[in-house]
């Protein structure tokens, strides 16, 4: 049933650290300890950084604090990196219920805040929140079953059970086959909808735009597993554009968007693709590709943990950009009922008759 209602717990100072645990393999026997871990995780520090980690006593060994670098693995010995607690970045921590039944519930994400755990972001993400709420009432959490960028706020659906995230996570990725041209192999496609609303920087001049230019990946600064950007040899992609509203005092387009496939950062990567990326948006550029070209070395310098510093160059967690998920209407995962969710539009996102239109409504309330 549709709902509003906000639940949250505010951030400690710290959050609790993290430990990564390893089996040392076949493949890996005979290693030194520097070298497993230079080698396996250099995305995580430099040789230097994992020194540091090594003698300040952050690794066992068996279940013993090892110090020595040069400690020679053997195969089926237990290792055990264990991450110091740190402030992880400010984000918020209140989440709007927009919806709710015994199977899902769909939540109105803010702007600033990771939905699951992630870089700096361990503790301060959606999922936490939600397992906390869970465990006030001794239940199962829910689980997100798809994505928003940290900086895009709007409808996050969860799950309540597994026979609904099954099904829920197979409605978006339906979507997404169904770009792909696998149109006759699933009989959820069709059973989602979702339209976005942003804000383009300059004024895009057709009323109504297509895009379906292929996403893919490539190698990028910090970000282990390679950035999203516009690439013909990447997987496709469909986003269509309504405008809605352009100001031409401030050079934006207020823009709809509706996709069907969901592939990591679409929205923010085809309207830079068509020349009009979202404003304020830090990492992309005219083209869908990121704003820095040149950002090939990394700086092997590393913090007080041992890790990277932290980027210089934008990633894509770094918020700024207007990107809303505005609406969902979907096909209810056990009794086929549709459903429609709505989140309400933050003021930079409402066109003048949608702003004078609510002004109205609180004005009217604010008199009963």
């Amino acid at each position: 049933m549709a709902c509003r209602r906000k639940f949250g717990i505010p951030w400690p100072e710290c959050n609790d650290g993290l430990s990564y645990d390893d089996v040392v393999r076949t493949s890996d026997s005979g290693l030194t300890l520097i070298e497993f871990y230079s080698t396996k995780y250099k995305s995580s520090a430099p040789l230097q950084g994992w020194l540091q980690r090594i003698k300040s006593g952050q690794i066992t060994f068996d279940g013993r604090v090892v110090t020595d670098s040069n400690a020679v693995l053997r195969v089926g010995s237990k290792l055990v990196y264990h991450r110091l607690p740190w402030k992880e970045p400010d984000a918020p921590h209140m989440i709007e219920v927009l919806y709710e039944d015994d199977d899902m519930i769909a939540l109105n994400k803010p702007s600033g805040l990771q939905v699951l755990p992630g870089g700096l972001f361990q503790q301060r993400t959606v999922l936490t929140q939600l397992q906390w709420k869970a465990n006030l009432h001794k239940k199962p959490h829910p689980v997100p079953v798809h994505r928003l960028g940290r900086g895009t706020s709007g409808i996050l659906l969860c799950a309540k059970t597994k026979l609904a995230r099954v099904r829920l996570a197979s409605y978006f990725a339906d979507g997404t086959s169904h770009i792909e041209g696998k149109r006759d192999t699933n009989p959820e496609i069709g059973k989602i909808a979702k339209i976005y609303r942003g804000l383009a920087s300059g004024i895009v001049e057709n009323d109504q735009v297509t895009i379906n230019q292929p996403i893919g990946v490539v190698k990028y600064p910090c970000v282990a597993k390679g950035l999203y950007v516009a690439s013909e040899s990447g997987k496709p992609a469909l986003s269509v554009v309504s405008i809605l509203e352009r100001n031409v005092q401030e050079n934006s387009t207020l823009v709809q968007v509706k996709i069907q496939s969901g592939r990591p950062h679409q929205i923010r990567i085809h309207l830079s693709f068509m020349g009009h990326p979202l404003l304020g948006d830090p990492l992309y550029d005219v083209g869908g590709k990121p704003k820095c070209l040149d950002c090939d070395s990394i700086d092997e310098s590393f913090a007080e943990d041992g890790g990277y510093q932290r980027p210089t160059k934008a990633v894509p967690g770094d918020c700024g950009y207007n990107l809303h998920a505005h609406k969902l209407v979907l096909s209810h995962p056990l009794t086929n009922e549709i459903i429609e969710i709505t989140a309400p539009l933050p003021s930079t996102l409402q066109t003048p008759e949608e702003a004078k239109e609510i002004a109205s409504m609180e004005q009217t309330f604010q008199d009963v």
